[in-house]
């Protein structure tokens, strides 16, 4: 379990994961050109574009989900000719904001999404157990207010999450339409 009173020191914004959901690579590129918005005394905030390719030929990904990859087996593969495109991205990433289950992983990676649901403005958590994301998700949530942000905990006793933002040592993803 983490401490209600983490320190939270690098956190990244991630948008493109999936290149066809333009919200967040639209932000990215924002906060790339000029990120003072985003930047806080003593935090380092780093804006990142996870799936360059896919973002440009506006499609979902190259040859795999990059949000599907994050998993120990693609991320210890070898990088050979072949490797697919995202493998071989999310190995990049996890070189960048990890290692993942490290203690010099990034402490906090938002990783914007798009949806066609009808959902609004999502919160997805992967962890209750988690004191630092839950205490932050009701500081989301009161400062939205009274417009409503739904949370989705999509946790699983057994089953290790291989999202792009399970780098993280607080992974938050968050979805919009």
């Amino acid at each position: 379990m983490s401490s209600p009173c983490a320190l939270v020191r690098r956190v990244g914004i991630f948008g493109g994961t999936h290149g066809n959901e333009l919200s967040g690579v639209l932000l990215v590129r924002h906060w790339q050109q000029d990120g003072a918005e985003i930047q806080r005394p003593g935090v380092e905030v780093k804006p990142f574009l996870t799936n360059p390719r896919a973002v440009e030929r506006c499609t979902r990904y190259i040859d795999c989900d990059l949000n599907r990859v994050f998993d120990p087996e693609s991320l210890g593969r070898p990088v050979v000719e072949d490797i697919p495109y995202e493998v071989r991205r999310a190995q990049e990433i996890n070189h960048i904001f990890g290692p993942k289950g490290s203690d010099d992983a990034y402490d906090l990676i938002f990783d914007l999404h798009n949806t066609t649901s009808n959902m609004g403005g999502t919160i997805i958590l992967e962890n209750s157990r988690d004191d630092f994301t839950i205490q932050m998700v009701h500081y989301i949530k009161n400062a939205l207010a009274p417009e409503p942000c739904p949370v989705l905990l999509i946790e699983h006793p057994s089953l290790k999450y291989a999202t792009t933002r399970s780098v993280a040592k607080h992974p938050v993803g968050k979805y919009q339409i």
